[in-house]
């Protein structure tokens, strides 16, 4: 890996390998229709741009071609300036699914 290719993700988060808010890879991310600042680099654009749609944290790396700890904390940025909204998905009750597995069975 060349010097520059390297030091790439780090430029990116400006040093930062953490996020300042836990988001969990399967967790929803939705952009805001707020007014962007001039400040956003590159990647934040895009993401907001993919997050338009609700879109999973780990889809949106994988899209972004970022590694997904670089792209927790690019999105963590945002939801800090209140640019993106995070939706944690909600377990599914243990009664659906019973009635799935139910209806799986009933099919074989």
């Amino acid at each position: 890996m060349s010097a520059p290719a390297a030091l790439r993700p780090y430029v990116i988060t400006r040093g930062r390998a953490r996020a300042a808010y836990g988001i969990a890879l399967e967790a929803l991310l939705t952009a805001r229709q707020a007014p962007r600042p001039l400040h956003l680099n590159p990647e934040e654009r895009t993401l907001l741009d993919l997050c338009a749609r609700p879109t999973a944290l780990a889809e949106a790396a994988a899209r972004l071609g970022l590694p997904l700890g670089l792209t927790r904390v690019l999105a963590s940025d945002l939801v800090v300036q209140g640019l993106l909204t995070v939706s944690e998905s909600v377990p599914p009750e243990v009664r659906l699914l019973r009635d799935v597995l139910a209806g799986l069975r009933r099919m074989t």
